[in-house]
């Protein structure tokens, strides 16, 4: 069986689903890999190295995606590629179903299986394909990195003959993976952590990183059985604006993670909160490209008000691509290995399992 991979549009993404590394797992499953021209290469991954490890390089798309068997990607396929899938093909990435539906739906009515990652249950087993967690982690990571870039002041406290420094406070908001690795991040780079998250599930971990849990008073619990967060009731909603405006009053760095599956990031981050917050404070907001966790929030942009500036990431991990591509493909390597039927060689679609069954797009 063939497995094959094009490039990405890579003014929009520059992770790679094949690496190297995973190249000779494959092959030890008795696969054969078929990859663009300079795959890699962006990341200074040459394609001798491939040829090396009997990797098939193509200089026409067409090639690839007419001989693969699976085909795996980062995001969906423009228009132009997928026209040129054929019946009984297999297209794994992340596919961001609630935004592509009609294109997905062409692709099944045409035979084609589908399989989106971001829909893997959060069950044991799945942890290790589980793309979300593992690219999360490096987005809480690289976001506190980036903020504090562009903040004016040292972070750690700094106590000199000349007087004392204090330290930075940071608040972040949702304690997702990002979150939580955004926090151990900021406490380990000496700030003073807050946070702040819809589920009280969360609030244990925060704590054990050394972060402060803001805890609105009465809360519920607002977590899906998945594990994901909810939307909050008005009166949750409300509680929660009044806290927050008293904490970002006295906040430097502010990092956005809150994201709700499937919806439009929810607004937390209110006009009149950031019109209270101290001039060259920064707002990172990861949540940027699905609408943004404050009123100000725009795609790969900065926006300054009242001397606080509102930073929109469509794709942080774009600044991590040889970190990133790594446990991506990783995770996309467990995902087929766990779809092959090792003593047939082929691919085998078990709706009985419950990683295939709710990744599979029907």
């Amino acid at each position: 069986m063939i497995i094959g991979s094009t490039l990405e549009n890579d003014n929009l993404e520059k992770r790679i689903a094949i690496t190297p590394e995973i190249v000779k797992k494959y092959v030890s499953l008795g696969f054969k890999i078929i990859l663009s021209e300079n795959y890699g290469s962006h990341i200074g991954i040459k394609d001798e190295k491939y040829l090396e490890l009997g990797v098939k390089i193509s200089k026409d798309d067409k090639e690839i995606l007419n001989a693969s068997d699976i085909i795996v990607q980062l995001g969906m396929l423009s228009e132009d590629k997928f026209s040129l899938m054929k019946k009984n093909q297999i297209l794994i990435g992340v596919l961001n179903p609630f935004n592509n539906n009609e294109k997905l739906y062409k692709l099944v009515k045409n035979g084609i299986k589908l399989f989106s990652l971001e829909l893997l249950p959060r069950i044991t087993r799945a942890q290790s394909m589980d793309i979300l967690s593992s690219q999360a982690n490096l987005a809480g990571y690289k976001a506190v990195i980036e903020s504090f870039a562009y903040f004016e002041k040292a972070i750690p406290m700094m106590m000199t003959a000349a007087g004392t420094i204090p330290a930075a406070k940071v608040l972040v908001v949702g304690a997702g993976v990002a979150g939580l690795q955004a926090i151990a991040t900021a406490k380990r780079m000496g700030a003073i952590v807050f946070a702040t998250d819809v589920r009280m599930a969360s609030k244990e971990q925060v704590e054990s990183l050394g972060g402060k849990f803001l805890t609105v008073e009465g809360s519920e619990n607002l977590e899906t059985e998945g594990g994901y967060a909810k939307e909050a009731s008005d009166d949750f909603k409300k509680k929660q604006e009044e806290l927050l405006s008293e904490t970002l009053k006295k906040v430097d760095i502010v990092i956005c993670t809150a994201l709700i599956p499937g919806k439009k990031a929810p607004i937390i981050i209110k006009e009149t909160m950031i019109n209270n917050m101290q001039s060259g404070s920064i707002i990172y907001d990861l949540a940027a490209i699905q609408g943004g966790n404050t009123d100000y929030s725009e795609v790969d942009k900065i926006i300054e008000k009242n001397g606080v500036k509102i930073i929109g990431e469509s794709n942080v991990l774009n600044k991590l691509p040889v970190s990133a591509s790594s446990l991506y493909a990783k995770n996309m390597f467990n995902f087929v290995d766990n779809l092959f039927d090792k003593e047939n060689k082929t691919i085998n679609i078990k709706l009985e399992d419950e990683i295939i069954e709710k990744t599979l797009i029907k």
